[in-house]
């Protein structure tokens, strides 16, 4: 029997003892109800169905909790069991009673029937639900067994598959390693060679840089002693003009010095001498008249030669500037 089967033999057990319980609580309350209507005060005659109604409720609470417990496989104790019974013995007591004061055997056991019957059908299903509960959890365990066995199958056949592929890929990248360590083999004698090829290559070019290097340097240094000799002569042409010039500054300054040291004179000289006395007296800085004095010329000839002096003197800084 598989679990649906189990299960619907569940519900049937459930079906027919609600069937059995709401048929003996109705049964308890029409039989009972007058009872309680007989030993009632008249005027609280309306609380006569509240008893079996109570009785009833109790039973119910019993079957339900049971199913539950039964379901859980779990066990309530002592204290279900005692309501259980208890409840049982009340709705059998109240069944019978009006019958047994009537001293009716043959009432006594018609009203004995739903009550006892309500009692085994409660102890019967809770056995039955236990048993079900048992052979589901049964059930239960042989389809885990079950499971976990073909789990375990599925596993080493994984197990076997992963091997069988992990032997394969092994294979496949120790063929594959061979295969690259041959290619790496082949690459290294190549790079060996092109590195050889690259190495006497960069030595012929360090060969023909070192010879152009060597050309140049002396090339260069041939420039610079040219270029020194150049400067050394520049230096010894400057000192040579520098020489010159001091001498004829210094003849140039006899020259004036002889010419101011003939002291003022009553007559006008040369004009050329005349000119030369002021050329003279204009480079050292004489007054005009001073210059007049010595050339016997008038001071406006003498400002004249000044002037033009000046002219000449402020026409070459002029052309410089513009220059």
């Amino acid at each position: 029997m598989n679990a649906v089967q189990i299960r619907s033999a569940e519900r049937a057990l459930s079906a027919g003892t609600w069937l059995i319980v709401c048929g003996a609580m109705l049964y308890s309350i029409l039989t009972v109800t007058p009872l309680m209507a007989k030993h009632t005060p008249d005027e609280w005659d309306w609380t006569a169905p509240i008893l079996p109604l109570v009785v009833d409720a109790a039973v119910v609470i019993v079957v339900r909790l049971d199913a539950v417990l039964a379901r859980l496989g779990g066990h309530g104790g002592r204290w279900p069991i005692a309501l259980r019974w208890m409840t049982g013995g009340m709705t059998l007591a109240l069944n019978i009673a009006d019958s047994a004061l009537k001293k009716d055997l043959v009432g006594v056991c018609v009203h004995a029937v739903a009550p006892l019957l309500l009692i085994v059908t409660a102890e019967t299903s809770l056995a039955y639900r236990r048993a079900i509960t048992a052979a589901l959890a049964a059930l239960d365990a042989r389809l885990r067994a079950e499971q976990i066995e073909r789990q375990q199958a599925a596993a080493k056949e994984r197990e076997a598959a992963d091997r069988r592929a992990r032997e394969e890929r092994e294979h496949a990248a120790t063929l594959a390693r061979e295969q690259r360590e041959h290619e790496a083999q082949l690459a290294r004698e190549q790079a060996e060679r092109e590195a050889a090829a690259r190495r006497e290559e960069r030595e012929r070019e360090e060969a023909r840089e070192r010879a152009e290097r060597e050309a140049r340097e002396r090339r260069e240094h041939e420039r610079e002693q040219q270029q020194r000799e150049r400067e050394r002569l520049e230096r010894e042409a400057a000192q040579r003009r520098e020489t010159e010039r001091r001498q004829r500054e210094e003849r140039a300054a006899r020259e004036r010095a002889a010419l101011l040291s003939g002291g003022p004179v009553n007559e006008k000289v040369a004009e050329d001498h005349a000119r030369r006395i002021v050329h003279a007296a204009f480079h050292e800085g004489l007054p005009v008249r001073s210059a007049a004095d010595l050339c016997g010329w008038s001071i406006g000839w003498v400002s004249t030669r000044y002037q033009e002096l000046r002219d000449a003197k402020t026409t070459p800084a002029l052309e410089g500037v513009s220059a």
